[in-house]
Parts: C-alpha cells; structure tokens; sequence
C-alpha cells in the first residue's frame, strides 16, 4: 500500500488527510475552504504535461497566486496572536494524493498549518475513455465539501475561496443548496448529470445529504477571477459570491466584514507590491472598480485611502472615481444576498 493511502481517508476520488483531532474541528464556529489550484496557488494542469510538471516540482516551486499567503497568515492571526497553532483552513486540490507531501511542504514555508486538505485520486483517470475525469471537478469538489461538512459542528459558519476555471461558483452554491434542501431530489439528479457527475458520486452525494445537518452554513463565496470572466456573470449566483480580480479585493473586503485589522490588510497589499510587482495606480483602479460594483462603504473606502496612501502604497493624488455606498446595509442589499432557485442548467457567460 502506497504511503499516503496509510496516512488518509479514502471515499471514491475523495482522499482527506486530516492534521487535527475530530474534538478540535466540532469545536470551531467559523471554517475557511480554499482551493488550491489557482486560488492559492498557481498551478495549471489541463494537459497530461502540465499535470506531470506540476507533480514533480518542489515545494518551494510552487508559486503563489499573488497575495494570498500573506492573507491567509493575516486571517490566521486575526483569530490568534500565534501563527504556529492549526488554523480552521481546508484545502482542496484536484492534484493526487501523492502530491499531498509537497503542498503540506508548501504550506509549512508560508507558515500555514491548516486542520486537513482533500486530494483527487486522479491518476486512475490516466487512461484514454477516463482522461475526460482529469478536468471534470464538481463531483468531487461536492463530495470533498460534503465529507467536510459531517466532521464540523451544526451551525459552523464557512467562507468559501475559488476561482472562475473550474466551475467554483457553481459547485459552492449548489453546495449551499444541498445543505438546505433548496432543490428537490429530481431537480437536484438534472444539475448533476448535467455537470458530468458520475453515477457513483451522485450516489454518494445524496447520502452525505441525509447525514448532515439541514441548514446553510456558508457565509461568503469567494472568487478569483483567473480567466477574467465578467464579474457580472456572477450575479446570478447571489450577492454572497464575491468575484475578484485580485487578494487585494478579497482582503479589503474581509476589512470591510471586521474579519481583518487594518496592519493585516496593509501586509497584504504590501506583500503583492514587494513580492509581485503590482504597482500603487494598479491598487487604486481595483479600489474603483470595487466601488464601481457597489461593494465597499464611504467609511471603508475613507479608512482605506488614509491606510494605503500613509504607506505610499497609493498614488497621493488618488481620488475615488465613483461614489461608494453609504452603508453596509447597502452593499448588501444592491442585489438578493442568496437566491432561492438559481438556473444551474443555463450558462450565459
């Protein structure tokens, strides 16, 4: 038997290494899932040759989406002045098991030590009538948010991070609907044949439904904006997902949500400026855009503006170019937070 299957939880694809204790993960009130490949970390294997490049690289190879190491370590000391404790953080990653050893290496060098992270038993696809399986994620990023969502408590609170390349928005609400029992079994069966589910995961799927507790527990979607898809497309998801063209616009907002203190927001603007050649001008036009789409307060964008620009990490001359909302309450409140049915079986972007 291979070494990590001795150190895992194996469920069809599924594959979870677990860090923590069972008592430490019912004890959380507030969970963070991200996914690794283009969120987290920038990696690219849509091809046999990207995937065979990105398994034999090292762990310090490994290249960071532009900012989020630096987020993660903030919302880690949000929570604790240490950053050596676990941390309530799930990663899932369409890679294989056998690469587990290697992001954990990755992890430990930008000093995140995470309660678990899900694999894909991947390489069993590697023949000619199952390649199709190596790109096909919801079944699996469902089946991995499922298992997850029995080992926490009844009213966890999760903020989910993704990206635009592998249907992220949609796996992450209909994950919010299957906790809810939004859609009826029939409904339900369509979206997942639609999505290429296998009979086999769907199956799984609808256990893991009646196993869990009937209520939504996700608070924010999350979505980086890797293949530049209009950020419009994702209203009809709900005003809960969150796409964004950069950390800088995810952490801004998790500023807005008093889910990170202002030094914290100010290392991670300085960590994409130092470590990854973004530019003042380049900051402030995602500011605007932000405000453009209605997402941020007067009071946000005010503390922000005097944070940045007392760091020189704006342009001094830098004016909001558009008028930001006068309340949180507004923000919210611009388009539905969550919808009640969302056409899953229509794509229009």
């Amino acid at each position: 038997m291979a070494d990590w299957q001795n150190r895992a939880r194996i469920s069809g694809d599924v594959v979870f290494f677990e860090y923590v204790t069972s008592k430490l993960e019912r004890n959380s009130d507030s969970v963070f899932v991200w996914d690794i490949d283009k969120t987290y970390l920038d990696t690219h294997f849509e091809t046999l040759k990207e995937l065979f490049r990105t398994a034999f690289e090292k762990a310090f190879q490994k290249k960071n989406i532009p900012g989020t190491s630096a987020l993660v370590r903030a919302l880690t000391t949000s929570l604790d002045d240490s950053t050596t404790k676990p941390f309530p953080i799930y990663f899932i990653s369409a890679s294989p098991p056998q690469m587990e050893r290697k992001i954990r290496a990755k992890l430990d060098i930008d000093g995140i030590n995470p309660y678990g992270a899900f694999f894909k038993d991947n390489l069993k696809n590697l023949k000619p009538k199952y390649f199709k399986r190596l790109s096909q994620q919801v079944g699996y990023k469902l089946q991995a948010l499922l298992e997850l969502r029995t080992r926490l408590k009844e009213d966890v609170k999760q903020t989910l991070f993704g990206d635009d390349s592998e249907s992220d928005a949609l796996v992450y609400s209909l994950y919010s609907d299957i906790c809810n029992h939004r859609l009826d079994s029939r409904e339900l069966e369509r979206v997942l044949d639609q999505s290429h589910v296998t009979q086999t995961q769907m199956a799984a799927i609808f256990e893991l439904q009646e196993r869990i507790p009937k209520n939504d527990p996700v608070e924010k979607i999350y979505i980086n904006l890797a293949n530049d898809t209009d950020p419009d497309y994702y209203e009809k998801f709900g005003r809960r997902t969150f796409p964004t063209f950069n950390t800088f616009q995810m952490a801004l907002d998790l500023f807005q949500d008093t889910r990170l203190l202002a030094e914290q927001l100010l290392r991670v603007v300085q960590d994409m400026i130092t470590n990854y050649g973004f530019t003042p001008d380049e900051i402030s036009k995602s500011l605007d855009d932000l405000i453009a789409r209605k997402r941020v307060t007067l009071e946000t964008t005010a503390k922000v503006v005097e944070l940045l620009k007392t760091s020189k990490l704006l342009p001094v001359y830098y004016q909001p170019s558009g008028k930001p909302q006068e309340t949180i309450e507004m923000v919210r409140k611009a388009k539905p937070w969550i919808l009640e049915h969302i056409d899953y079986l229509n794509d229009f972007r």
